[in-house]
């Protein structure tokens, strides 16, 4: 990276005056304020801007094409109004949804840039607000406050100038981390004044998206100080357990790095949206052809009848029958305009905010606990949450709540804990006055045996939960408050203060803990860290009687091995540990021993040599912490719960956040929320990486190594870079890839980083690619990344689940892309943090959890849950039935436009080819509004193929939206070929009934003949619509009835005489509904068409129930007639059933804290308890 960024303290002059270009000779300021700006729109731009984005439809082109042909009064066959008020219409709903859309991000910009902060101007503080901060500004941070930009720790009123943040927006993890000062700026900068004075600078790199990642200098009074990400403070941090700290601005605004992870705002549309632009471009085109061929059949009818009737030829003296061949040309193309109804997309965003209203609505989606119901923040997306194809989680508050709970523990070859045969809550009258807020709920026989105190292993065993962390305490009053480094720890503690043994507080070298209502303060000798590759942390202590004693806590794999021997009750802990990790529970053991004190001395000498080290400390001290922990005594293992919820049916891929839980962690979090399964294959990155190109270094290759490289030669021999196909080429060499094994793979971001960054690697590395590759035929290396891309894509997959752990924001954006551009798939991603801003952009459909972690994730959502539980309602129930009824409101709505209006084309065929429209203008106006709008609008919102509750026990339901069953070319075809059908039936019936009229009144006139072939195409329609809904509600009778009674009203209305004498140009059927309608003769020819018209119908579908394949409604509705109804019930976690693992250790604590507490560096002076 290029270190060009230059900042100076307390120099606003000189940011605002810096220029840099960015093209040609232009400039922009270099330095960006630090307000942030997430809306679209402003008073300016929002009419240009989404006027623009409107017209990106393909329907709103062809309108507006339309109207404008219909301006010319000698090809207009309609008044140009009649288009015009309802395309203003449209634009103006879908305008004002965008503008309320854009009025929310407006208020939360001015929120966040409306907060207040103390800036440092002239030789004091002032309030100001976030907006008006600089670069090169220092800020005063107070405790519980958020960090309002990127800026270097200068101080703090922590010892040694440490900070404590909680990273929830930016990482996903609640645990506390600590950054520290620098200790010049530390000693230095202790007021006011001295900050004034500061005039330090600040060079490094330019601003970027790496969160975790910073390198810099600091120069000042002649000195170079080396900065890196440990003394930054982030954008979005939480000011914790920290009273007062000072910082200077080194990156505001969009320069700042969660800034720069966000992403931009994209119109998203649905499969269908973009369905529908091909369609209307397809209806377009067989438009444009019918009108030219009527046209042209209009030209040769033309000559033909002015030579036969010539005595005619003053009327036609000005046009010859080319002219009127073109002029026809245009006038059936406005006439057959409303093919491509406006009606229905206005009736469709009703549709669409109507499904949303749903979704907000739904109590089965509600958070009581909260006050927290779904909300649907998009309005036009609904359909396309029945067509998911991929879901992209975050795990860290979303996969899980992110709340640690201590549930079972085997002491001594006892099991205590939910499920023992024990309620899981305090005995009655029992008063636990250590535990101030009796929250913990524990095992009625622990609690017991830990009152009697006769138990030395139990006593041993809460006695090292009480002793052996990095919490930190702090007094709120008469209330104990724990930070923890991590939710694991803080679970534990809380668990030992409820079972009498309470951590009360702790100075650089002692801790107290109150064990049973007897304060006890113990000496620490030293604390032994914990790291991932350790996978374990001690605690030496002395206690009061003056006896030293190891606690040691970790992986069972570790702890095991280090035991002094195996006692008798070891296979019982052993078999305890394979019963947790079953019921998916993290597992942890502990262990002790007692320390002579001339071994202390000896160990005592040494480590403290080794902490003096200047070349290899690290590795000297992990080597006497393998000393020291040897000869334990195993004091008993633990499981504690994270609290999770299940993932619907279906593929998903799992996101575990950047710098939380190791992989261990990620597997088991994959197995207790169904990610994983045991009868799954686990590929781990090693497993699957490829030598030469994916490795650091050659490896040898396995199996599994294999397999990423045949489906990286399969791709580049569909590509058309080898000679043999790739399919049989891949099924012939490797079998292992081309068979759907049930497999799941578990990579880092680090392995990432190597598929998604491919071009660089392979540049460097010319590995066994290339000898794949033709001789004499060079392939571009963008074409290879995106080869590689395509394999690793296909493998992953292939796989049932896929899950990351520590990846960046943008990784998990640029992987969602990934498999769209490979996949042409469709993604869901839901998080509920900031760093999932970018990832819930890039996807599809974007979910935000309203969490722990702050609102941005549901700020930049399209719909917002209270928990990630409710996401399977959302999909199988909500999104399945949002594209049922849009399908069918499609299919019904292009049928009745067909049926309807096609007859316009058969009667050109009698009228001379002219653009002599056949029915009524009114009819023409209302047909698609009033006459048919309401059956399929009730349709469109509230049709099911089966209940809620169905849905949910059958979730391969959810298949037909995915595979594109109920709307797509074929269907469309089929439905334009029967709407043809019902209006040639309608049209050519009532024409030859016509042709020899012999009745009481005289009916075969064109009013009465366009009558019939209305009412006839009318009722077909409405048959049609009753046939297919499937879910009956008093709407849909209700929507019918208006159907009929609304065509019998604005009949009566606009053809009666008094209407007729006032505007005979606009009302010219003059009683020509009831003048039909009243003959018998007209009554039995339209019978006998809606006869005709519906027999086609029914015989499809007896056949289809009679012969044709079931369909899976049908073999659902089956299975529940054979079968008893199952109950639907979410569980916070499944049993791992069978299986087997040797370990279901996974923790999350940052290294580094046991250094920061024996320095002293965290701890403030305190009482002596």
């Amino acid at each position: 990276p290029a270190f060009t960024w230059e900042v100076r303290a307390n120099d606003r002059r000189y940011h605002t005056q810096s220029k840099k270009k960015f093209a040609f000779c232009l400039s922009k300021k270099k330095y960006r304020g630090n307000a942030i700006k997430t809306a679209k729109y402003n008073l300016l731009t929002f009419l240009p801007l989404n006027l623009y984005e409107q017209f990106h439809r393909m329907a709103n082109v062809y309108f507006v094409f339309v109207i404008l042909l219909q301006t010319f009064p000698e090809i207009s066959t309609l008044p140009w109004y009649t288009l015009l008020f309802p395309l203003s219409c449209l634009l103006l709903i879908r305008g004002l949804r965008d503008l309320l859309d854009d009025i929310g991000r407006h208020q939360s910009d001015r929120n966040i840039n409306s907060r207040p902060c103390e800036i440092l101007s002239g030789k004091s503080f002032q309030w100001q607000k976030w907006c008006d901060i600089c670069v090169g500004d220092i800020v005063r941070l107070r405790k519980e406050s958020f960090v309002p930009a990127d800026m270097l720790l200068l101080c703090s009123s922590e010892p040694s100038s440490l900070c404590y943040v909680e990273t929830a927006d930016i990482d996903g993890e609640t645990n506390l981390k600590f950054r520290q000062a620098l200790l010049v700026t530390h000693q230095e900068l202790g007021s006011e004044e001295s900050m004034a004075a500061f005039d330090g600078t600040v060079t490094c790199e330019e601003p970027n998206s790496r969160m975790h990642s910073f390198t810099g200098t600091l120069e000042w009074r002649g000195e170079t100080h080396s900065l890196d990400s440990e003394r930054i403070l982030l954008r979005g941090c939480r000011i914790r357990n920290t009273d007062i700290c000072y910082g200077l601005v080194i990156y505001a605004g969009f320069d700042s790095k969660i800034m720069r992870n966000c992403g931009k705002i994209k119109r998203k549309k649905t499969k269908l949206d973009h369905m529908m632009d091909r369609l209307v471009i397809v209806i377009f085109l067989l438009l444009l052809v019918t009108s030219l061929c009527l046209a042209v059949a209009s030209g040769f009818w033309a000559r033909v009848f002015q030579e036969k009737h010539s005595y005619l030829a003053a009327v036609y003296k000005n046009t010859t029958p080319a002219q009127q061949a073109f002029f026809n040309f245009w006038g059936f193309t406005i006439l057959l305009s409303i093919i491509i109804p406006m009606s229905m997309y206005i009736t469709l965003e009703f549709i669409y905010l109507v499904n949303s209203f749903f979704i907000n609505w739904d109590l089965e989606m509600y958070y009581a606990v909260k006050d927290i119901p779904a909300k649907a923040r998009s309005t036009s997306l609904n359909d396309q949450l029945g067509q998911i194809e991929y879901i992209f989680s975050d795990k860290t508050g979303t996969l899980t709540q992110n709340i640690m709970s201590f549930k079972k523990c085997c002491v001594n070859g006892t099991i205590y804990g939910p499920g023992t045969g024990h309620e899981n809550k305090q005995p009655p009258g029992s008063a636990l006055t250590w535990d101030h807020h009796g929250e913990q709920k524990v095992d009625v026989m622990l609690l017991e045996a830990a009152q009697k105190d006769n138990d030395p292993v139990l006593r041993e065993f809460l006695r090292l939960l009480a002793l052996c962390h990095t919490v930190m305490v702090e007094e709120r009053g008469d209330q104990l408050v724990y930070q923890a480094a991590s939710p694991d720890e803080e679970a534990l503690v809380l668990a030992a203060r409820s079972l009498g043994y309470v951590f009360l507080a702790r100075t650089q070298d002692t801790i107290t803990i109150s064990e049973l209502g007897r304060t006890r303060t113990y000496q620490v000798l030293a604390m032994l860290d914990f790291n991932s590759d350790r996978k374990r942390m001690s605690v030496l202590v002395r206690d009061p009687q003056g006896t030293i004693r190891l606690y040691t806590k970790g992986a069972d794999t570790v702890i095991l091995e280090r035991l002094r021997g195996r006692g008798p009750s070891d296979a019982i802990t052993e078999r305890a540990l394979n019963l947790f990790a079953e019921e998916t529970l993290r597992t942890l053991c502990v262990a002790s021993k007692e320390v002579s004190e001339a071994e202390y001395q000896e160990w005592g000498r040494r480590h403290h040599e080794a902490t003096v080290l200047l070349q290899d400390r690290a590795q000297e001290l992990d080597r006497l912490y393998e000393e020291m922990e040897q000869n334990l005594q195993v004091g008993g293992n633990r499981g504690w719960e994270e609290l999770c919820t299940l993932a619907p049916e279906g593929r998903r891929v799992g996101w575990e956040n950047r710098w939380s839980s190791p992989p261990e962690t990620a597997m088991n979090i994959g197995y207790a929320c169904k990610l994983l399964t045991d009868d799954m294959e686990i590929l781990e990155e090693k497993e699957i990486s490829v030598p030469g190109i994916l490795c650091s270094a050659p490896t040898t290759p396995s199996s599994h190594s294999e397999i990423l490289q045949a489906y990286w030669v399969s791709n580049n021999n569909l590509s058309g870079h080898g000679e043999a196909p790739g399919s049989s080429h891949l099924s012939q060499q490797h079998p292992e890839a081309s068979c759907h094994k049930r497999r799941a793979i578990i990579i880092s971001g680090d392995y990432l980083d190597k598929i998604l960054h491919t071009g660089e690697v392979l540049k460097e590395q010319k590995g066994w690619l290339w000898r794949w590759l033709p001789r004499g035929r060079t392939v571009g290396s963008q074409e290879q990344e995106s080869l590689v891309e395509k394999a690793f894509v296909d493998l992953a997959t292939s796989c049932q689940a896929v899950i990351c752990c520590r990846v960046t924001p943008k990784q998990k954006a640029l992987i969602v892309q990934l498999v769209k551009k490979h996949k042409k798939a469709v993604t869901l991603a839901i998080g509920d943090g900031a760093n999932d801003v970018n990832m819930i952009k890039t996807a599809d459909i974007g979910v935000g959890i309203s969490g722990l972690e702050g609102l941005q994730a549901v700020q930049c959502s399209d719909y917002a849950l209270a928990q990630f539980c409710h996401l399977q309602r959302l999909l199988l129930i909500h999104g399945r039935w949002a594209y049922l009824r849009i399908c069918k409101f499609l299919r019904c709505f292009f049928y009745k436009t067909f049926a309807g209006l096609m007859a316009q084309v058969w009667f050109a065929f009698h009228s001379g080819f002219t653009a002599q429209p056949l029915f009524e203008g009114w009819f023409l106006a209302l047909y698609n509004i009033f006459y048919t709008s309401y059956p399929v609008l009730s349709l469109g919102l509230l049709e099911q193929d089966v209940s809620a509750k169905k849905s949910l026990e059958f979730p391969e339901l959810y298949v037909i939206g995915q595979k594109d069953k109920l709307f797509n070319y074929r269907i469309f075809g089929v439905t334009l070929l029967h709407g043809v059908g019902t209006s040639l039936t309608s049209f050519y019936i009532a024409l030859w009934a016509f042709e020899d009229r012999v009745g009481s009144k005289a009916v075969g006139d064109y009013e009465s003949f366009s009558v019939t072939v209305a009412v006839s195409a009318l009722l077909s329609v409405l048959v049609e619509i009753i046939l297919n809904t499937k879910f009956w509600t008093a709407l849909s009778f209700l929507m019918i009835t208006a159907s009929l009674l609304f065509f019998c009203l604005f009949s009566f209305l606009t053809q009666s005489i008094d209407a007729f004498r006032i505007a005979p140009a606009i009302f010219c059927f003059p009683d020509a509904s009831r003048n039909a309608l009243t003959d018998p003769y007209v009554l039995l020819v339209v019978l006998l068409s809606l006869v005709v018209n519906t027999i086609p119908s029914l015989t499809v579908h007896a056949f289809r129930a009679v012969v044709g394949k079931p369909t899976i409604q049908q073999k659902i509705h089956l299975k529940a007639k054979q079968e008893p109804e199952p109950s639907v019930e979410l569980r916070a976690h499944a049993p791992r059933g069978s299986f087997r693992r040797h370990s279901s250790y996974a923790f999350s604590h940052q290294e580094g804290y046991a250094g920061l507490i024996t320095r002293g560096d965290s701890l403030r002076a305190r009482a002596t308890h």
